[in-house]
């Protein structure tokens, strides 16, 4: 789990007790050595402890230097009221800002009231919240996470000079979750992103933030790793395990130069607290996005509007062919850019543009690269041979509305009515039915879908283990479309003669289609 003044004395008091005696023993006469007339002992000047090679005696002086240009920014927002009694640990990835106390009226029964729109529509209650920031130029453009602001009603910015100033949205963009304030007046002391030489996994690295509204905290550690996915479509991040907590969202990861090489993000923690794995987003995506948002004020990604998925190497078992990666097609968006191109569910794109695409985050982020009206060449396999589909990008929406058009993955959708239907067979631990007017009715499917309707699973089966239930439909197995048992059968069989140990089917719930391996029973 993850999450976005607790001070103890008692080491404090321990370490007054252990200096109270070395002060006492001061004043004491000790024996005098004989180790000859007239010869004196003396202490080593040698230091009691050195740090190694490459490791820096202290970062205080790095501190100085950049500390004045990293910010606390304290927001003030409109928020579910849910949203205000989360439990810590609990609250999703991108750990949460500070909440500073509720806003609004409280009923009798104690829940926060915001009063009323000029609408007449009841208000969400306010919440005084915090994050980190940093100047990026002297005429003071600030970056920080847009998780921090998205719903800001009011900014403020807090100097190191204890200076508070109102600031700005300039831009934000969800998909890396950074954004743009700007504060007036200036010069104001700013920082650089490092985007040629990064440090190695192992160096040093320090951060300055806000964590619990501390502001001017810094923590060190080491860079832990590179390249982490966390679930986030655009970004391969950069894991630390310099100390940082919620309300350090936004502030700057330096190298031991002073240069920022990340944006602080996100925390792993089973307590909501840290555990020293934290991310950051990596220098040279945030320079790109920012300035995007400086000159532009929003960002533009490409889009071919289809639902993909990993291919895992389980599917690709299944469908013979080795170890190949890449990413699944499962679901096109009627209309769109890839169903005009020709792309079909089941195609599994292995490269775009002559660059080798290993999981669905990868071939998402070849194509962002691309403008709107662009063609990508997506080299895809079908039907076990290498076709190259030409796709002419469109514009990615938002990532709300992308999420608001979401139905739901497997395991996530609802179960569907209780189509009759008489004995169904059975297969892959599936009983299967045709997809008749009846059960299309019951299961509120629309006229676009065909395949094989679940009557039962057998909880004991592959299929029972990963999922599967009663109202879900099979569309495909293997590389083909299905309409009933037998059409699963027939691949079914055809697989074991192959000597594979899984077939690939495609299942259709609550209106997406994803890919599962079911394994063959011996």
């Amino acid at each position: 789990m993850t999450s976005k003044k607790t001070g103890y004395l008692f080491g404090a008091i321990a370490g007054a007790g252990v200096m109270a005696a070395a002060v006492a023993g001061a004043g004491m006469r000790l024996p005098a050595a004989h180790a000859g007339e007239g010869q004196v002992i003396k202490a080593s000047t040698a230091p009691i402890f050195a740090p190694p090679p490459g490791a820096p005696m202290s970062f205080a002086d790095i501190f100085e230097r950049v500390s004045p240009a990293v910010v606390s920014i304290n927001v003030t927002s409109r928020v579910d009221p849910s949203l205000l009694r989360r439990i810590p640990g609990l609250e999703g990835l991108p750990f949460d800002i500070v909440p500073k106390g509720g806003g609004g009226d409280d009923d009798d029964s104690g829940a926060p009231q915001g009063g009323r729109t000029e609408k007449g529509q009841p208000k969400l209650p306010t919440q005084q919240s915090s994050g980190s920031g940093f100047f990026i130029s002297p005429d003071g453009y600030i970056v920080t996470n847009n998780h921090v602001v998205e719903n800001a009603e009011t900014i403020k910015v807090v100097l190191k000079d204890e200076r508070e100033l109102d600031a700005r949205i300039v831009g934000r963009d969800e998909a890396t979750d950074l954004a743009v304030i700007k504060v007036t007046g200036g010069p104001y002391p700013f920082v650089n992103f490092e985007n040629s030489g990064k440090p190695r996994v192992g160096d040093w690295v320090f951060a300055v933030g806000n964590p619990f509204g501390l502001g001017g905290t810094a923590t060190a550690g080491i860079v832990s790793a590179y390249g982490r996915d966390i679930g986030e479509t655009f970004v391969d991040y950069i894991q630390i395990d310099a100390p940082i907590n919620r309300g350090n969202s936004g502030g700057p990861t330096f190298d031991i130069y002073g240069r920022v090489i990340g944006v602080n993000t996100a925390i792993f923690s089973p307590t909501g607290g840290s555990v020293g794995i934290g991310f950051a987003i990596p220098a040279d995506v945030a320079d790109q996005v920012t300035q995007q948002l400086i000159h532009g004020g929003k960002i533009e990604r490409g889009y071919i509007g289809a639902t993909i998925q990993n291919f895992t190497t389980e599917m690709a078992e299944a469908q013979g062919m080795g170890d190949q990666k890449g990413a699944i097609v499962s679901d096109l968006v009627a209309g769109g850019p890839s169903a005009r191109a020709g792309l079909m569910p089941g195609d599994v794109v292995v490269s775009v543009n002559g660059h080798s695409v290993k999981s669905s985050s990868e071939l998402t982020r070849e194509v962002a690269k691309a403008r709107p009206g662009d063609v990508l060449h997506l080299d895809v396999i079908r039907d076990g041979r290498h076709n190259v589909v030409d796709v002419r990008s469109g514009t990615r929406p938002t990532e709300s509305e992308l999420a608001a058009n979401d139905n739901g993955a497997l395991g996530q959708g609802p179960r569907g009515g209780s189509p009759a239907t008489p004995a169904a067979p059975q297969v892959l631990g599936l009983k299967l039915a045709p997809l008749d007017d009846t059960a299309r009715k019951a299961l509120s499917l629309p006229a676009t879908v065909h395949g094989a309707v679940v009557m039962g699973v057998e909880e004991s089966s592959d299929a029972g283990e990963k999922g599967l239930h009663r109202g879900d439909v099979v569309v495909r197995a293997g590389d083909r479309a299905v309409a009933t048992a037998a059409d699963v059968t027939a691949v079914v069989d055809a697989a074991r003669k192959a000597g594979r140990p899984s077939v690939l089917l495609g299942v259709y719930r609550g209106g997406r289609t994803l890919f599962l391996p079911l394994k063959i029973s011996k």
